[in-house]
């Protein structure tokens, strides 16, 4: 059994209880490790180390925050095979998926933010012959990052190099289920030059660590990336506080599938946008909306494609899907297909657990499941799933298209598929989304900003947003 520890003033130690939770690897559900099953006390330690560090890390400037950031990022690449194998252990998702996205852009999240930050603007205004305002942005001291288990680096760097680069010290918490990649980093923090106390990561539950981060009077401001229900939780706790909060939540995304596509490239992206990390993202197509006149074509050759996916041992480079987060998990979409069935769905394949063989026989693996035949009103349809499932459904006209697409309380991301520009402006404009994305998927430039709308979230993160969450506005007016 691994140990894990916590990252408190620079020093790796076990949570003040001495009590711990066992870490298990979905691919064999079996327990392999260990993490702190830290609480309040633990969070208070942290966030005092943090109020320690501010102002030492914040005079650094940001140049020097800068150097020690890079320096960071250097050393996660330099140790890549370790990260993306423990990525793929404690996550479940194929090695190759950790190797090619996860990892590298951990450390494009460090290198964005760390350079970001040397060129982050400030706004003048001047008033002709009275004054001038101009905006000076200052960090407010410790950061609050929450962040989940489905892109655990990648999320939990998403939030804390914005901060760190602000000149904010950190206490962190990643999720339970999925630590072994924060705890691997907390390694490097002082062979990278990072000071004690300035990034603190606190392992543990959500009701214990998640709770104590969010209601500590001396963390002004939360960042949190999970589901719906937990950030109405911390918003509920956190707004009398009158915290800052950023909320990046769920999300029930639709793919618009119009009959002008062009359909082979439409096909490869949308199997790849459905299921891309057992339909672990955010941001994956859950429901796919197809112009009628191309529907049973496009039904036909995606059952197909689905079918062909190889569902396996993560480790293998002939897997294109590996093991979903945990036995709960799993068991809760297996639920959402139940559901779906009772609703009246045809299941046109998957539609269940799959037993392994050998070491992997306790795994904790689901075939990748295409359901037809429900209207938008289900549960099947409304509810997040988060996991290898997907619904496909018809639309007549361009005005149904957005209806179905906005008949959600989500509104994260969206997949439109057309050659005609009008019409993806057009649609693109009426879609209640956060993010849209034309005859692609997952093209992201860190520079624009990311969030959702209704139920998925609150606020937005990413480029100069992040900065700007990251930072008090203060303006200055001084005469002429």
């Amino acid at each position: 059994m691994e140990t894990l520890l916590n990252l408190i003033d620079g020093e790796l130690r076990p949570a003040v209880s001495g009590a711990w939770l066992d870490v298990y690897a979905p691919a064999t559900g079996k327990a392999f490790g260990r993490i702190p099953d830290s609480d309040e006390r633990d969070v208070d330690l942290a966030v005092k180390a943090a109020q320690q560090a501010f102002p030492a890390w914040n005079a650094l400037g940001r140049e020097g925050r800068s150097k020690v950031m890079l320096r960071l990022a250097e050393l996660i690449e330099a140790d890549m095979d370790g990260f993306v194998e423990d990525e793929s252990r404690d996550n479940g998702k194929p090695l190759s998926l950790a190797r090619r996205v996860d990892i590298p852009r951990a450390v494009a999240n460090l290198r964005f933010f760390a350079t970001a930050i040397i060129h982050f603007p400030s706004e003048a205004h001047l008033m002709d012959d009275v004054a001038v305002n101009y905006t000076d942005r200052q960090p407010f001291g410790v950061a609050g990052c929450i962040s989940p288990w489905n892109l655990p680096l990648y999320l939990f760097t998403w939030k804390i190099a914005p901060a760190l680069a602000s000149g904010n010290c950190v206490v962190a918490k990643p999720s339970e289920v999925t630590p072994l990649t924060a705890y691997r980093m907390s390694a490097l923090c002082q062979a990278a030059g990072m000071p004690p106390g300035v990034l603190n990561i606190v392992h543990g539950l959500g009701p214990k660590v998640g709770a104590a981060i969010t209601s500590h009077p001396g963390v002004p401001a939360i960042s949190f990336t999970g589901g719906t229900r937990t950030g109405a939780e911390i918003a509920r706790v956190a707004a009398p506080m009158f915290k800052k909060l950023s909320l990046e939540l769920g999300g029930k995304n639709p793919v618009l599938v119009f009959a002008d596509c062009d359909f082979e490239e439409m096909l490869r992206t949308t199997v790849r946008s459905s299921f891309t990390n057992q339909g672990q993202i955010c941001l994956c197509g859950s429901r796919i909306l197809v112009e009628r006149s191309i529907f049973e074509r496009f039904r036909t050759a995606f059952v197909d494609r689905v079918k062909a996916l190889r569902v396996g041992d993560p480790r293998s480079p002939e897997s294109d899907l590996g093991a979903v987060v945990s036995e709960a998990h799993m068991q809760k979409v297996l639920e959402h297909i139940r559901i779906a069935r009772e609703e009246g769905a045809q299941v046109l394949c998957g539609g269940n657990r799959i037993m392994m063989e050998g070491p992997l026989k306790d795994g904790w693996f689901i075939a990748p499941t295409v359901i037809e035949g429900l209207g938008p009103q289900c549960r099947t349809n409304q509810e997040e799933i988060f996991g290898p499932v997907v619904t496909i459904q018809p639309f007549e006209t361009e005005t149904e298209a957005i209806a179905l697409a906005n008949a959600t309380p989500y509104g994260l991301a969206s997949v439109i598929w057309t050659r005609d520009v009008q019409r993806s402006h057009r649609v693109a404009r009426a879609l209640q989304a956060g993010i849209v994305w034309v005859n692609c998927w997952m093209v992201r430039d860190l520079r624009t900003p990311f969030g959702g709308v209704k139920q998925s979230g609150v606020g937005r993160e990413g480029g100069m947003d992040a900065l700007r969450f990251f930072t008090e506005a203060k303006n200055v007016c001084i005469k002429l």
